[in-house]
């Protein structure tokens, strides 16, 4: 880029924070009013209408509540596709912000509001300046949180109806020092499944536990055994984790009966599928062959939730390159270290090149005092003008003018 349009992509940033104080406003509107994956409304709504306010095409329904926005510039045929996430979780806030969640049981404590947001002041940027060739898609999906809501609209025809060279999608990251955007050329979130440990034993009292076959018992060898999957069975090289995360079996006002059956949940976290299915088998293998050795029986459900998230290398470093004239290159992780995390934009990464990136909200130099997903999260809304101009400065280099 030459010095013109390093200063144009300053300007730009200037531009968006003097519009700050109105996303501002939009954010917490959306903090206060979440809704879950496939029922944002209200949400939806509120995008739709702005939108059209501005002059983009609009779309609504594609997975079921999602809204997509066109707006087309001079004569190019080539479209960038920018996303952001709307839902919320089932969670309850802790904050006593003015903007605190007014939905019981519901928050935005993943920050999807602010990823929203976001969107919508590079949609307000773009239909103002009209500084591209092209046709900027503006994706505001539904479900990201275990919904799946990206396959939904890609199911709908997302990317038949609106053809994308490239797409890309942000994300807030609590973790990372305020203002720093990172990006990884190859995986940049895990594959997210589920398992289902179910253990078949035969109940009995608790003071003749010999004429029972204790699946409690079991339960507890098999939470133990599985963590040996990851330590003993991979290559020291592979990323993996393997996580047991609830156990429902028996009643607790029941002290003296062994139950005859217990259930396991947790979580495999892979980047590789050969690793992914490596762990499904051994995993299958061992739970049956432990319990087994205690007269018993288990089974496991293994379900592919979300793949891994893999960012096209050229499409990475553009971004990178992009980001480094808005913020400088001190501020910039091209290399950032992947997330265990997953993020069903993979489902977009798998057919369309792209890249996803996360932008840091944490304090100046380090972490922020609250992680994703906990009851006392809050989007740093000092971060809305960066994410606006790092996606609309996505569509103007990829779609330049003359």
């Amino acid at each position: 880029m030459n010095a013109p349009r390093e200063a144009f992509l300053h300007d730009k940033l200037q531009a968006l924070q003097a519009q700050a104080d109105e996303f501002i406003a939009v954010r917490r509107d959306i903090h206060k009013h979440p809704e879950m994956g496939y029922k944002e409304y209200r949400t939806s709504d509120l995008v739709a209408e702005q939108l059209a306010a501005w002059g983009y095409q609009v779309t609504r329904g594609l997975g079921g509540t999602g809204v997509v926005g066109q707006l087309k510039r001079g004569t190019g045929d080539k479209a960038i596709g920018l996303r952001a996430d709307m839902d919320a979780l089932p969670l309850t806030e802790f904050n006593e912000c003015t903007w605190k969640s007014g939905t019981p049981g519901l928050m935005h404590g993943c920050g999807h509001d602010g990823h929203t947001a976001m969107l919508m002041g590079a949609a307000r940027y773009l239909a103002e300046t009209r500084r591209f060739d092209g046709t900027a898609v503006l994706i505001f999906q539904p479900g990201e949180e275990g919904y799946a809501g990206a396959r939904a609209m890609m199911q709908d025809g997302l990317f038949e109806r609106f053809p994308c060279e490239k797409v890309f999608a942000q994300h807030n990251a609590p973790d990372v020092p305020l203002g720093v955007v990172g990006v990884t050329p190859g995986p940049m979130q895990a594959a997210v499944d589920r398992i289902e440990i179910r253990i078949h034993g035969k109940g009995g009292h608790g003071a003749r536990p010999h004429q029972a076959v204790d699946p409690v018992l079991v339960a507890g060898h098999i939470i133990t055994a599985a963590q040996s999957v990851v330590a003993r069975n991979l290559s020291a090289f592979d990323q993996a984790v393997v996580s047991i995360c609830s156990m429902q079996g028996g009643h607790p006002g029941a002290m003296s009966v062994i139950p005859g059956e217990v259930t396991l949940v947790g979580t495999v976290r892979t980047y590789s599928e050969t690793v992914q299915q490596q762990i499904e088998d051994r995993l299958k293998a061992l739970c049956s062959g432990v319990a087994q050795g205690f007269g018993a029986t288990a089974e496991v459900v293994y379900e592919r939730v979300y793949p891994a998230t893999v960012n096209t290398v050229p499409e990475a470093n553009f971004a990178a390159d992009v980001a480094t004239h808005l913020v400088g290159a001190d501020k910039v992780w091209r290399n950032m270290t992947p997330s265990m995390g997953g993020e069903d934009f993979s489902f977009m990464l798998q057919v369309k090149p792209g890249a996803y990136l996360r932008i840091g909200q944490g304090l100046p130099h380090g972490p922020g005092p609250h992680p994703l997903h906990n009851s006392r999260y809050d989007f740093n809304d000092d971060i809305l003008p960066l994410g606006a101009a790092l996606h609309a400065s996505l569509v103007e280099q990829a779609l330049q003018q003359d």
